[in-house]
């Protein structure tokens, strides 16, 4: 469609809606079935029976920008079997590139769906949504404050895996994508370690563009009840006060009021403590990690919500949730749009000053849910529990009458591990995979001009475990950590990463062995917890002896093992290599995180003079 056409085209919507009955949802302002072939979805198109299949998805993006000159449509780069990650940049100032948009002083909000292709949803509530700002124009209003960019498929690959057996439990539509990458990843647990090519592209756009705020459009799993639309967003403390205060105080209150009174039953997304019985309670999922696309928002600062539509309602109904999110949303930040700026501006000086830490100077890691409950009225499907001779044991089945259940909500945090943030970290040169990860995440770090001898605190790991099987394509260890104090020689080229930058959250989420998803957490030093020498016994046997007739308290304390470890006293080779571990021929390296933390201000303020940026 040419510009004279998309003209022709508004005023044909303008006319069709003076006849029209007001809706009792905001859904798109108006009547689908009214809309030209060419501008309906083909989810419009089937009421809702279908969705898009990729290149169709594509072909309406790239329409879209050229009915529009306040559109332009790009790509973020391609995927693992070489497609085209689609995005539509929505801008009535024409704000096309990250410096244009940044210069506009107007927010910038990412769409993102089908990061789980099977859920579809977001996919064609956002081009209904980007068609009815650009050509239809009846939320061109959405942009007088915002600029927009729109992610209608981010799983590229998985999207074209399309086929009826997609999700089990899900009410349409009648064929879909598949959950995960083409290489079995899936994208919403990657965002830290950042394995996937997808990944890697959407960093890029992420530190690039640097959006204001991020929805991320889902569909939920689980149990059914009478809730449509499930909800997570950043209000918890791995994200800076005063982006989480202007969720909790200023959107979310607004938003979930208006949702309601669209028709549509909203609700944190639950998770009941026993599926048998809700009056146990139900517990807000949560908190999520950074390696999830709300978690990595939060320690970024930046206020995002997950929208999870329920798997069982229909399939048109879901995509009017999305949509009614979004336009909302929306409508709210063009409102308000200083508030959420000076929100993020004070967030930003605070993650820098403070280095990440909260008022009482520590940094949170991992959060969990508390005991504190508050009473709510659970919205439910009436259910019963029989005994399945299939399964052995009693199975929940849905009788589909609504019932309202009077229970508890668990939705409190309390902090599980927290760390004093250091000045900076130090990383040897060879940790390259590390490094690279750095530099996706747009952490500002430089690299020593010549050797230094530094005292920094260390990580001893003790314990050391692995999983048994891989788990997103990586081997990851558990272990306890030992921090000591010790001076260590770093050489001409280490990396320096200062904390007083305002991503100081995502440096420490990534270095930091105790975070959840932190480098190490996910197998990126895995070869330090390697014992590469080994001893003879019959050098070994005689060395031990020496040590023995030399060293009176060593003596005493094999003794006392002997006494009070009857495993290690059976054991040979365990008695051996206690002496080994106490010779200087041990790896001292061994289980020793080569991550170093500086902590003294002065010492920093003398490297800094010996850098090179």
């Amino acid at each position: 469609m040419n510009r004279r056409a998309a003209h022709v085209y508004t005023l044909l919507c303008s006319v069709l809606l003076a006849g029209c009955p007001t809706p009792t949802s905001r859904w798109a302002g108006i009547n689908p079935a009214q809309l030209p072939e060419e501008w309906r979805t083909r989810a419009e198109r089937t009421n809702y029976t279908d969705t898009a299949r990729y290149d169709e998805v594509v072909d309406f993006c790239r329409r879209l920008a050229a009915a529009s000159p306040h559109a332009r449509y790009t790509t973020l780069g391609v995927s693992g079997e070489g497609r085209a990650l689609p995005l539509v940049i929505l801008s009535s100032t024409r704000s096309f590139t990250p410096q244009a948009a940044a210069a506009s002083g107007k927010l910038l909000v990412l769409v993102q769906s089908c990061i789980h292709a099977g859920e579809c949803d977001g996919n064609d509530a956002s081009l209904a949504l980007a068609r009815d700002i650009l050509v239809a124009r009846t939320r061109a209003a959405l942009l007088e404050h915002v600029n927009l960019l729109i992610m209608p498929i981010f799983n590229v690959d998985g999207y074209e895996r399309f086929g009826p057996y997609h999700r089990i439990n899900q009410n349409g539509p009648r064929e879909a994508g598949w959950r995960v990458t083409a290489t079995n990843l899936n994208l919403n647990r990657d965002y830290t370690k950042a394995d996937t090519v997808e990944m890697q592209q959407w960093l890029r756009l992420w530190v690039a563009w640097q959006p204001d705020f991020l929805f991320d459009n889902h569909v939920t799993d689980g149990a059914d009840y009478q809730y449509d639309l499930l909800y997570s967003s950043t209000l918890d403390s791995l994200a800076d006060t005063h982006t989480a205060f202007w969720m909790r105080d200023t959107l979310m209150p607004q938003l979930l009021a208006r949702l309601e009174a669209d028709g549509h039953r909203v609700f944190p997304q639950p998770d009941p403590r026993d599926a048998k019985d809700l009056r146990k309670g139900v517990v807000a999922v949560g908190p999520f990690p950074p390696r999830f696309s709300t978690g990595y928002a939060a320690i970024c600062d930046r206020p995002s919500i997950l929208v999870e539509t329920h798997a069982l309602k229909p399939y048109g109904q879901r995509v009017r949730a999305t949509y009614d999110v979004m336009v909302h949303t929306l409508e709210m930040l063009n409102r308000e749009p200083a508030r959420l700026r000076a929100a993020i501006r004070a967030a930003d000086e605070q993650t820098a000053a403070r280095r990440g830490a909260e008022a009482d100077g520590r940094l949170v890691l991992r959060q969990k849910r508390t005991e504190d409950g508050r009473p709510v009225v659970f919205h439910a499907i009436e259910q019963r529990v029989r005994q399945s001779e299939i399964t052995g044991s009693e199975v929940v089945e849905y009788a589909g009458r609504p019932v309202d259940v009077v229970t508890t909500l668990y939705d409190q945090l309390r902090t599980e591990a927290s760390v004093v943030p250091p000045v900076a970290y130090l990383i040897p040169p060879q940790w390259t995979d590390v490094i690279e990860r750095l530099k996706l995440h747009g952490i500002d770090y430089f690299a020593l001009r010549e050797p230094k001898r530094l005292e920094v605190q260390v990580y001893h790991f003790e314990n050391v475990k692995f999983a048994p099987r891989p788990q997103e394509g990586r081997q990851r260890p558990t272990y306890e950590t030992i921090v000591a104090s010790q001076t260590r020689d770093f050489v001409a080229g280490t990396v320096v990463v200062p904390m007083n930058q305002r991503r100081a959250k995502v440096a420490a989420h990534l270095l930091e062995p105790e975070a959840p998803d932190s480098l190490v957490a996910w197998g990126f030093f895995n070869a330090i917890f390697e014992q590469k020498e080994y001893a003879e016994t019959y050098v070994l046997e005689p060395l031990a002896r020496r040590m023995l007739a030399e060293d009176a308290a060593l003596k005493a304390a094999f003794e006392e093992r002997l006494r009070t470890d009857a495993e290690f006293a059976k054991s040979p080779g365990a008695r051996l290599d206690y002496f080994y571990q106490r010779s200087p021929y041990w790896d001292a390296a061994l289980n020793l995180y080569p991550v170093a933390r500086l902590m003294d201000e002065d010492a920093w303020v003398r490297l800094q003079a010996g850098a090179r940026r």
